[in-house]
């Protein structure tokens, strides 16, 4: 009986193990603050694990407001990630709004060089207090698909969702910078790519400026939780369609 007592432990421990993750990485559009809606702000992030079957799949939101694809990297917070990232695991990521900042500003510097090439600059980041190598967008959005591939995990690609922005009845996309290089990434390096930019956008259209003006209580940038679960649907609608790995099996 003993000896059954520990093969049942051990086998529970084994599967407990290999439970995969859905990992959700990104900036503040995707978890706002600590993610319980204060100020009346929310990341499409904190509404996603409702749409799994958290028994057969953890669903950990990591990201966190003000990053940028490069700072998400140089803080520490993707290793922490890479630490426990296995085979048969899932991360999807959205970054894009804060890489246009200056790369080495007092305040932040968490820019990173615009487009998708080698080039790279060495900085003093006055933040860290020491130099720095920084390289462009899509230098850091290779360096997740690598590096996710590299622990047998798979990488989805997120454009980064629109601002309320609207010129002639039309939301403003990001085609020609952020979202374009997040597209064209995800296209060279074979991962899957969702545009919530323009799905977002061509929805806001649909419903039009004034329905969709009450989701930004504070600015053009960040959501409310109306807003916020519109995205996460869309983002399950996208997912559901492209079924990355064996990913639908674990969704209602």
């Amino acid at each position: 009986m003993a000896l059954l007592a520990v093969i049942a432990f051990s086998s529970f421990v084994l599967l407990k193990k290999e439970k995969p993750v859905f990992y959700i990485i990104g900036d503040s559009t995707v978890r706002n603050g600590d993610g319980t809606g204060k100020g009346n702000l929310w990341g499409w992030g904190s509404f996603i694990a409702g749409y799994f079957d958290t028994s057969a799949i953890d669903v950990q939101n990591h990201a966190i407001g003000g990053r940028s694809s490069r700072t998400f990297i140089t803080e520490g917070r993707w290793d922490k990630i890479l630490a426990t990232l296995k085979k048969g695991d899932y991360v999807i990521m959205q970054f894009g709004h804060n890489d246009g900042g200056p790369l080495d500003d007092t305040a932040r510097a968490r820019g990173s060089i615009k487009g998708i090439g080698n080039e790279s600059k060495e900085i003093y980041n006055p933040i860290m207090k020491k130099q720095e190598v920084v390289y462009t967008y899509g230098f850091y959005m290779r360096k997740y698909i690598h590096d996710a591939r590299a622990k047998g995990a798979i990488a989805i690609v997120c454009s980064p969702i629109p601002r309320n922005n609207w010129k002639e009845d039309k939301v403003v996309r990001s085609g020609e910078s952020y979202s374009g290089w997040a597209e064209q990434i995800a296209k060279e390096e074979g991962a899957y790519f969702i545009n919530l930019n323009d799905l977002i956008a061509t929805k806001y259209e649909q419903m039009g400026a004034e329905a969709v003006k009450p989701f930004f209580p504070g600015d053009h940038t960040h959501t409310d939780i109306n807003g916020a679960k519109l995205n996460a649907q869309i983002v399950i609608e996208q997912l559901k369609k492209i079924n990355p790995g064996e990913l639908k099996k674990f969704m209602k």
